[in-house]
C-alpha cells in the first residue's frame, strides 16, 4: 500500500472513531468517515493482541490490505476506513477474509454493487 494511502497516526485513528459511522459483522467491525478534498480513500488497520501472536496478526493483516486492493475499484473514494478485526478472523483464510469485509461493507453501503 502507497504510504499516502495509509492511516497511522493515533489521532486520525480516534477522529475515525468519535466522528465516523460504524459497521460491523461477527470478523471486522469498520469505521468510515467521509473527508472533504480527498478524491482516495485512506485505509487504517488494527489487530489486537487478543487476536494471536505477531504471525497471525500479520497474517490478517496482509489479508485485509490485498482483499481492500482487489475491491478498491468498487470503495467509494473520500472516506478514511479504519478497520479493526475481531476473534474469529485469526481461523478464516484469504477467501473467507475478502468475503467477510464484502460482506460488512456492502452493510455500510460504501461499496458499490
Amino acid at each position: 500500500m502507497k504510504k499516502e494511502l495509509r492511516i497511522k497516526k493515533n489521532k486520525e485513528f480516534q477522529t475515525a472513531f468519535q466522528k465516523g459511522n460504524s459497521f460491523a459483522n461477527r470478523q471486522f467491525v469498520v469505521y468510515s468517515l467521509p473527508k472533504e478534498g480527498q478524491d482516495y480513500f485512506r485505509i487504517g488497520l488494527s489487530v489486537s493482541k487478543k487476536i494471536g501472536n505477531a504471525v497471525t496478526r500479520n497474517r490478517i493483516k496482509r489479508y485485509v490490505r490485498q482483499s481492500i486492493f482487489e475491491l478498491n475499484e468498487q470503495l467509494a473514494s473520500g472516506n478514511d476506513y479504519v478497520i479493526i478485526a475481531r476473534k474469529p478472523a485469526a481461523e478464516m483464510d484469504f477467501f473467507e477474509v475478502k468475503k467477510s469485509l464484502t460482506h460488512v461493507l456492502k452493510v455500510g453501503k460504501v461499496l458499490k454493487k
